[in-house]
């Protein structure tokens, strides 16, 4: 089998990999380079925390565990498994806690409620008051560092003979004799069995050149759904192996001593056509939180300012699945891209290659996003730290 995979980020390389493994000619095509698009801009959390309903639920655990088994079964250092610490400082966001841990362990979820003096065992560096509000441990979620992750991908492309073609911009589909043809914008003409789009926040521009209305969220002003701030720091002595949130901010270890920050409640002026400078109001109060919540951080400086574009789809839910109208394209496109990517890229590759229908998937086709005017509301309840 012959297959064509647009898209190089962690979702497209991550089914490129897995469908080689099961003897397919796989080329991936990217417009740019691997992991240029939402990949590098991600706060790239592994969790299963608030995904709802049920199924997307279930789905998100399952990634969980799919990263876990391929981290340890690979020694891959992409993944940093120390956790997740939700400190509550106001009542509003230890009510949203309480009833969400509550809901959690009905899953069967692991969480626990920590005092301060665990929580500063968990994260010596904490600042925290002697009575917060509430304060949640998240033992089994972790964060991961995408381009570590896209480096074993590559190498394993390589390895299975996987082709990566980087800036092709795909240009129109075409169908001859029944198989779908590729026509890049340098004149190539990709002919193949089975077309994959994982492509991202780009999935309804390049599915309409296939007469396919996917719909998907789009930017279109500054705060909106598909947007948020992430900063990361110069290198800090201090102590944080796993993630970290509060009510005023979100950090994470982004590697060599850097930190990466983000405020959801900041996000309201995010525009990717206007990011603001390191050295910006903007980066200060960043910078301000983060000192009011780690010691040793007082010289940290923002050395990257950026502004990240979701991956979102109009319910907000993962769409896996073949397109009915077009049976040789099948498309991946998800918010949960990073939390997803190695299941994924397993479930895909069972369904293209083997033909086998994975139950996982069967809520989150396409069909349900394919009638004309399908949106979901735009207006949404402010975001706080710890929201996706």
């Amino acid at each position: 089998m012959q297959i064509v995979v647009i898209g190089a980020g962690v979702i497209g390389l991550s089914v490129a990999t897995a469908l080689a493994r099961r003897g397919a000619r796989v080329t991936v095509v990217d417009q740019r380079v691997p992991g240029a698009g939402t990949s590098s801009t991600s706060y790239a959390w592994v969790n299963a925390n608030k995904k709802e309903p049920q199924a997307y639920y279930e789905l998100n655990l399952a990634g969980m565990a799919a990263h876990r088994r391929l981290a340890e079964s690979t020694g891959g250092g992409w993944l940093g498994t120390g956790g997740h610490l939700e400190v509550a400082t106001d009542p509003a966001h230890a009510a949203e806690l309480e009833q969400r841990m509550a809901r959690l362990t009905g899953h069967g979820y692991t969480v626990e409620e920590v005092t301060a003096e665990r929580a500063r065992q968990l994260v010596p560096d904490l600042l925290v008051s002697p009575d917060p509000e509430l304060i949640a441990y998240f033992p089994s979620e972790a964060h991961c560092y995408p381009q570590l992750y896209l480096a074993h991908l590559l190498t394993t492309a390589e390895e299975l003979g996987v082709q990566v073609v980087s800036g092709a911009q795909v240009k129109a589909f075409d169908v001859d004799g029944g198989r779908p043809v590729l026509r890049l914008a340098d004149g190539t003409a990709l002919g193949c069995d089975r077309v994959i789009s994982c492509v991202g926040r780009w999935t309804g521009k390049l599915l309409a050149q296939a007469d396919v209305p996917l719909a998907m969220e789009t930017f279109t002003h500054p705060g909106d759904a598909t947007v948020g701030y992430l900063a990361v720091t110069s290198p800090v002595p201090a102590a944080l192996r796993g993630l970290l949130t509060t009510s005023r901010l979100n950090v994470r270890p982004d590697g060599a001593g850097r930190l990466q920050l983000q405020a959801l409640d900041l996000d309201r002026t995010a525009d990717p056509r206007a990011v603001p400078d390191p050295g910006s109001p903007l980066a200060e109060e960043l910078l301000d939180r983060l000192r009011s919540v780690l010691r040793h951080t007082r010289a940290a400086t923002v050395s990257e300012l950026r502004v990240g574009q979701r991956a979102l789809p109009a319910d907000g839910l993962t769409v896996a699945g073949p397109v009915p109208a077009q049976p040789w394209l099948y498309v991946v496109a998800t918010h949960s891209g990073v939390t997803l990517a190695p299941l994924l890229g397993d479930l895909v590759a069972k369904e293209v290659h083997d033909g086998a229908a994975q139950e996982l998937l069967a809520e989150f086709r396409p069909d349900r996003l394919l009638a004309p005017g399908v949106r979901r509301a735009r207006t949404q309840p402010p975001r706080r730290p710890g929201d996706q």
